[in-house]
């Protein structure tokens, strides 16, 4: 059985430790002891990309994810745009950042120069509010993969982002006909309900996390603003 090695560690303001460890070939990285993210199990981070910009009907959107991670989703997110558009990322630990340019540097490629994309070190709830301003540009979609899902929290704080004031905040800074987005590692049928309450028109997907069809299901809502 191969080991786990421990290759760097980093603090989540607010939250539990972060902590990369290669396992044979594959990255994993670890939230306290549980996985919150490795590359054996990317596909429905990637996903969450591709099947939101597949309801997106706009030329050029413009895309906010929330959570680098692994940037499995940003990249998802490039390639589908292919030049068009522009895909803002909200990162609150800089120590990802450095992990995508060091240990994970074959992942990242050089997507983190795509002139197409940016990287923003805060909140993502502080760029959700910003576009919530009527000066400030609003979003096409915006893809929320920064927790194990709506009662997964992995930051203090996070939890608003699922609250009925948080959801009309996120519903405030899309486009009309704009996609709300939310990966979860579980279904939560009362998160469902709030996204409806919120005025959504609500569609839910289960989505291996394995391309092959097989590892565990995880839950992606897709919330238009109709």
């Amino acid at each position: 059985m191969l080991p786990r090695e421990e290759i760097a560690t980093a603090q989540i303001p607010g939250g539990d430790r972060l902590t990369l460890v290669s396992h044979g070939r594959d990255f994993i990285i670890m939230l306290g002891r549980d996985e919150l993210m490795g590359t054996r199990m990317q596909f429905s981070e990637e996903q969450l990309a591709v099947l939101t910009l597949e309801r997106i009907f706009v030329p050029a959107p413009r895309v906010l994810v929330g959570g680098y991670g692994m940037g499995f989703t940003f990249r998802a997110a490039l390639a589908k745009l292919a030049g068009r558009g522009k895909v803002v990322v909200a990162e609150v630990v800089p120590e990802i950042l450095d992990w995508a340019r060091g240990p994970l540097a074959h992942l990242t490629g050089d997507t983190l120069d795509n002139p197409a994309g940016e990287v923003v070190l805060c909140d993502v709830a502080a760029l959700i509010d910003d576009a919530n301003d009527e000066t400030c540009d609003k979003f096409d979609a915006i893809l929320l993969d920064v927790d194990n899902g709506p009662d997964g929290i992995v930051r203090e704080g996070n939890d608003r982002l699922y609250t009925r004031t948080g959801l009309a905040k996120a519903k405030d800074a899309l486009k009309p006909g704009g996609v709300l987005a939310v990966w979860s590692a579980a279904q939560d049928h009362k998160f469902t309900r709030r996204l409806k309450d919120a005025g959504f028109d609500v569609e839910v997907r289960e989505v291996r996390a394995r391309p092959n069809n097989k590892g565990p299901r995880h839950t992606i809502w897709f919330a238009k603003k109709v």
